[in-house]
């Protein structure tokens, strides 16, 4: 009988101390819930890329270095010809699609011979499209150009299909064949590019300041400048380029 009320005690003990460890497990877990704090939390993380996914993991953005940033993507996949992974350091954005949609990429730097290069682009683009909107700054050893573009790009086909056909295009030999194909390419419809610049707003490599609208052509109809030394001036332009009306006069 001692024997058996010995063991009823230890067993006792022992599921006390297994309720009390439970119920503070219960109270901890309860509280990462309720506030959060179950977070990963770190001051400084080092990473070679990063990828942003939806929870059925579909890409949405990647952070990433140059050597392991992505190639162009089309639902998800690569298309050829594509600009391949491993050439565009920064953020690369995709749609719902899992297309890519923009991004924001930058480099710089000297080669061999002391020259230097440098961009930096921020862009968005059209649905199936190539970029419609976008800042960018180039600088080719000292010539630069700075600013916002606006572009229009046609509705079909899509841009991946419009550029393989573009870059077979490319490739045929030098005649009338290839004139007149790469012209349909660039003009679908007469007075309509498959793309134009319709307003840029930014300064050129002579210092100047301008805002410049262009027609459905890509051909600048309008400029606001002020030059390098300060002077303003206002120019209306025809189709062909030519001023028709300036002030001041």
């Amino acid at each position: 009988m001692e024997q058996e009320l010995e063991k009823m005690k230890k067993d006792l003990r022992l599921l006390k101390w297994y309720a009390v460890t439970m119920t503070s497990i219960l109270l901890v877990t309860g509280m990462f819930a309720f506030t959060g704090s179950n977070i990963p939390h770190f001051k400084e993380i080092s990473a070679e890329r990063i990828n942003i996914i939806e929870k059925d993991g579909k890409l949405r953005m990647v952070i990433s270095n140059k050597s392991r940033s992505p190639e162009v993507m089309a639902y998800g996949k690569g298309f050829t010809p594509s600009i391949p992974g491993g050439v565009r350091p920064g953020l690369i954005f995709f749609n719902d699609e899992g297309t890519e949609n923009g991004g924001l990429v930058f480099s710089g730097g000297k080669d061999s011979t002391g020259a230097y290069s440098a961009t930096g682009h921020l862009s968005f683009d059209q649905y199936n499209q190539n970029q419609v909107i976008y800042m960018q700054y180039t600088d080719d050893n000292g010539s630069q150009n700075t600013g916002l573009h606006i572009d229009d790009w046609q509705t079909s086909p899509d841009f991946r299909d419009w550029r393989a056909e573009y870059k077979k295009a490319q490739m045929l030999p030098d005649g009338k064949e290839k004139e007149t194909l790469l012209k349909k390419l660039i003009e679908p419809k007469e007075g309509q590019k498959a793309y134009a610049q319709r307003v840029f707003v930014g300064k050129d490599n002579e210092k100047t300041a301008m805002v410049t609208l262009a027609d459905r052509m890509g051909k600048p109809r309008l400029q606001l400048l002020v030059d390098s030394n300060g002077m303003a001036k206002l120019n209306f332009l025809d189709q062909k380029g030519n001023i028709t009306y300036s002030l001041p006069k």
